[in-house]
């Protein structure tokens, strides 16, 4: 036996480490058998990896695990009785009965839940090791992926992000054959995974996954070169699993000799026989370590059957949705639109909040395409690279998804982040991070995700069908996330500062033709526009709109060309969480309601709203609220039929509409 410099002592404690998660394993079959938990993905035969890695990071230093990790959890000292209590959906688990097995995480141990979807873990690394540099700590965050995770885009995006910007992560390829039941040779061509680290820039090693000493011992020195190089490594890790990929889909599709083959390199069982080989360990101490960790289980699990049973909260489950909003006493509260200030374009006024922002927070930082020596695409961010570095402000690759993910990462830190959208239509490549990780990150395990998410969106320059979308409906739909429209320069900037305070994901759509058309009085004071509050644009007693963003200035125009038209103006400013009091307050005024949004007509945010007035308020109602939406199409390039498919085109067509009902 290499002792890898090990004493005899270091070695029993690793011996302990590895056995205890085979014997957990072992009682969760007997117990899934028995029906007493509903699933579970099994890790015998890869233990060795999940704990040298975990043995060889400092306590506080961050991991992003996956199924077949047990070793992770156990291995950083969490209680097995809560462990248990997880696996048993209860709400004394980690996750109050909403997460099934290791689908969770815990900021007390360094552990970041993963999500069924794989990749997105990896780059959520990348954001942790970001923070350490930052920090100037001497620390590496590690990241766990399958062989057949290495086949997603998020693989390649959080490598690339890593090795550009130079970032110490350790990411770990636990190739054991298979994913889920398709052979490696179905899922890549490269003769080695490890040979992908060479088109990163970045050094890598294969080796063997289940050899413990040689996983602790690789990992340890990877972990002194990632800090003194500052840069990632990949680590190809051969192992088996000996169960199915979860014990329902069973192990058919494995050729018989492959488990006769893994059998012998059992992990648990040949370090072992090298601690009695080497003297280390007698047969008889062996058998009182298992039966020492036998007791533990067994009294463990006891305690996990105290629990009691749990019984659903629906307050306790919506309010866990967002993390509590801390009031942040340097902001003014400003609900008084273009009460004093000077003149600033719409553009100026997003440019302030972020710049006070980041002053206001050391914390904060900017990432996006072209956003620091550019400037950004709209020239937001211009001179920004100048008065707060580059460390803060940081152009990214081509890479939206691992952007979002590393935002996640610095959260994980106690950062705050801004990641910009080059334009609103790109966040589809993103559209992962933001709706399974950023969304649900805090009702999941409690963890916030302090991110904004800028949105250049929206028609009227003619920029076609991948430049112009508006699409707010589709995060408006998940649960986890704020989402901010202003329609003027006051609230452009008030509510951008509010945006960047709230510990919630948020995003933030501001409407490019609205950029440089559109100017208004802005306090210069660093001040917030409350998330969640509509503004009352004019009180009438025809008719009443409803609307947000560009929309509201259509509305206006309008009005203001149809005096004999009396019309009450609500800019919702909020679209999640909607300002229903003030929806309430706008149909009782006139009693004809209209809802007016750039967005397709199918699926939009008036759909919702109109469906809520009609379930709540329908005895304020003289008519059927009404839609004037975009047509249900892409949007054209060219001019003459990007105004005929914007609902401004038939905005008098539906007032006329609704005035004669």
């Amino acid at each position: 036996m290499d002792r890898k410099g090990l004493s005899n002592a270091e070695l029993i404690n690793l011996y302990k480490a590895i056995l205890l998660p085979r014997m957990i394993e072992e009682k969760m079959l007997v117990l899934l058998r028995q029906g007493k938990i509903s699933k579970w993905f099994s890790g015998i035969g890869q233990e060795a990896i999940a704990v040298g890695a975990t043995l060889a990071l400092e306590p506080d230093e961050w991991i992003m695990p996956l199924h077949r990790n047990l070793g992770v959890f156990t291995s950083r000292q969490m209680p097995l009785h809560k462990l248990f209590m997880q696996w048993q959906g209860n709400k004394d688990g980690y996750s109050k009965g909403r997460e099934r097995s290791f689908h969770f995480g815990t900021k007390a141990h360094h552990i970041c839940g993963m999500i069924s979807h794989l990749g997105p873990q990896l780059a959520i690394a990348d954001g942790v090791a970001l923070a350490h540099q930052l920090r100037q700590e001497q620390k590496v965050s590690l990241a766990f992926t399958g062989d057949g995770g290495t086949s997603e885009g998020d693989f390649h995006e959080a490598l690339n992000v890593a090795a550009v910007w130079g970032l110490p992560v350790i990411f770990i390829i636990e190739n054991n054959g298979y994913g889920l039941s398709t052979p490696v040779n179905e899922q890549y061509k490269c003769e080695s995974l490890v040979d992908r680290a060479k088109g990163y820039g970045m050094d890598g090693i294969r080796i063997d996954g289940n050899d413990l000493l040689t996983v602790f011992d690789t990992i340890r020195g990877v972990r002194d070169y990632c800090i003194r190089e500052q840069k990632p490594y990949l680590i190809e890790c051969m192992t088996f699993r000996m169960r199915g990929h979860e014990e329902a889909s069973g192990t058919k599709y494995v050729p018989k000799e492959l488990f006769e083959e893994w059998g012998r390199r059992d992990p648990v069982k040949n370090y072992e026989q090298q601690l009695i080989t080497g003297a280390v360990l007698t047969e008889m101490q062996i058998a009182d370590i298992r039966n020492e960790l036998r007791i533990y289980i067994e009294t463990e699990l006891e305690t996990a059957y105290q629990a009691q049973a749990l019984t659903p909260d629906t307050a306790e489950e919506v309010a866990d949705v967002f993390a509590p909003v801390v009031p942040n006493t340097a902001a003014i509260l400003r609900d008084q639109a273009n009460s004093e200030g000077r003149e600033l374009r719409f553009v100026d006024a997003i440019q302030e909040a972020m710049r006070q922002s980041m002053q206001q927070h050391p914390e904060l930082v900017l990432m996006g395409q072209d956003i620091a020596e550019y400037g950004g695409a709209f020239k937001i961010t211009e001179g920004f690279v100048q008065e707060f570095g580059k460390a803060r402000v940081r152009n990214t690759p081509l890479c939206e998804s691992a952007i979002i993910g590393s935002a996640l990462g610095l959260s994980l830190k106690g950062f705050k982040s801004m990641v910009e959208m080059q334009f609103a239509d790109f966040v589809s490549v993103g559209f992962n991070q933001i709706v399974n990780n950023l969304a649900k990150i805090h009702y999941r395990w409690g963890q916030n995700a302090d991110v904004v998410v800028r949105m250049p969106t929206g028609a009227g320059v003619g920029a076609g069908p991948f430049h112009s979308q508006s699409n707010e409906a589709w995060f408006a739909h998940v649960p986890g996330l704020k989402i901010v429209y202003p329609s003027n320069p006051h609230d452009a900037k008030g509510l951008l500062i509010a945006a960047f305070n709230d510990p919630n994901p948020v995003l933030y759509f501001e409407h490019k033709a609205l950029y440089r058309s559109v100017s208004g009085l802005v306090p210069e004071q660093y001040y917030e526009v409350p998330i969640g509050k509509a503004a009352t644009i004019q009180i009438g007693s025809d008719i009443t709109i409803i609307t947000y963003g560009a929309a509201v200035h259509w509305a206006k125009e309008y009005v203001a060309a149809h005096p004999e038209i009396s019309a009450t103006i609500l800019d919702l400013r909020s679209l999640v969480p909607l300002d229903y009091d003030a929806i309430r307050t706008a149909v009782q005024s006139t009693g004809k309601v209209l809802i007016l949004h750039e967005d397709n007509l199918f699926g939009g945010i008036g759909a919702e709203i109109s469906a809520w007035i009609s379930e709540h308020w329908f005895e304020l109602l003289d008519a059927p609220v009404l839609r004037c939406a975009s047509l249900d199409t892409p949007i054209p390039f060219n001019m003459d039929l990007e105004k005929n498919f914007l609902a401004k085109s038939r905005l008098h067509a539906t007032v006329q509409q609704l005035m004669q009902y």
